[in-house]
């Protein structure tokens, strides 16, 4: 029952993504030349919706916090990893689930450069300990205030700012239909549900079921980072099954699947060659979940689950992550006549 009922959340995260195409290539690396900014509201505004909703189960006591640890190191190289392998991808660990139910062979080439680098991770954990750095904690921008107006003032304001900063995007790149905005508040309402103890008692996440599934595969179960992942890492596997379910079904009822590996921004910007964009796919997943990893999670985990609980480490994580992604974006994704030239 409790399987069932972990793939029906990720089905609901899925049918969410899919309904505003927050899944497609073209949408997220549209979104790495400031051409498409559908995933970045979408994002805003549940961030923005998953502050109060959060907060607000904590206070009454229906949910608690999971906030991650601020390991500086891990969160800013991690950051900026995952930013360049998100941009080159153009895929999200969850979002990779969805786009490969509808049968974008380029998210399968993702999805093993993702079990890949979540394996490599783990045979080098030991290692990267003092890179990522010490723990600082697990602060947060409204936990640990001693007077609660303080509290629900930097909660209300924190808000109202991802709210504008969606609003400011949209009146920047306006479009007539705002899917993004019916996704966000359903992203904040799943991710909020999610949180409430007679639920999950969790945030929702996507990005240990890429290391937690390869150490099945390779038998490095013995190993103490899949010790520590193991729990987390076993849900987040039926939660992306249930994405990916998701993004077939749909697909399938629609009449839509299609095996696609060459989307129309990759023609555009970076030729028509198959072979090319499965190695750069293999690339993108590869670095993407190792950079996630070395954070310590990835955009369903750290930037909207984290987001919504005003973490520190999830807002850095989030700089870091938009410096990498959009830097990478700039660089890669240039006019075929640039690149010649």
């Amino acid at each position: 029952m409790q399987a069932l009922k972990v793939l029906v959340l990720g089905f609901l995260f899925g049918t969410i993504l899919r309904y505003a195409r927050l899944n497609r290539y073209d949408t997220i690396s549209g979104l790495a030349t400031l051409e498409d900014l559908t995933v970045a509201k979408a994002l805003a505004v549940a961030i923005g919706v998953g502050i109060l909703l959060v907060h607000g189960e904590v206070a009454l006591g229906w949910a608690s916090f999971h906030i991650k640890p601020l390991v500086v190191g891990g969160i800013a190289l991690g950051g900026l990893l995952f930013g360049a392998g998100m941009a080159i991808l153009g895929y999200c660990p969850g979002t990779l689930a969805v786009s490969l139910g509808e049968g974008s062979v380029d998210a399968l080439a993702g999805v093993l450069g993702g079990l890949l680098g979540g394996w490599v991770f783990t045979l080098l954990w030991p290692s990267l300990i003092p890179i990522l750095g010490p723990s600082l904690g697990k602060p947060a921008l409204a936990t640990g205030m001693a007077a609660a107006p303080i509290r629900v003032a930097i909660v209300g304001v924190s808000a109202a700012g991802f709210l504008w900063l969606a609003y400011g995007l949209h009146r920047w790149r306006p479009e007539p239909r705002r899917p993004w905005l019916v996704a966000g508040l359903l992203l904040a309402l799943l991710d909020a549900g999610v949180f409430l103890k007679v639920a999950e008692n969790r945030p929702i996440g996507a990005s240990t079921a890429y290391p937690y599934l390869a150490d099945r595969l390779t038998g490095t179960t013995q190993h103490p980072y899949f010790q520590r992942i193991a729990t987390s890492g076993s849900w987040e596997v039926l939660f992306l099954l249930g994405a990916a379910l998701a993004g077939l079904a749909f697909a399938l009822a629609q009449g839509r699947f299609r095996l696609v590996v060459v989307h129309e921004r990759w023609r555009h910007y970076r030729g028509a060659s198959v072979g090319g964009r499965l190695a750069w796919a293999l690339v993108g997943g590869f670095v993407l979940i190792f950079g996630a990893r070395m954070a310590g999670g990835c955009t369903s985990g750290h930037i909207l689950s984290g987001g919504m609980q005003l973490a520190v480490s999830s807002l850095l994580f989030m700089a870091f992550v938009a410096l990498g992604f959009l830097g990478t974006g700039r660089l890669f994704y240039r006019e075929t006549n640039d690149r010649i030239r």
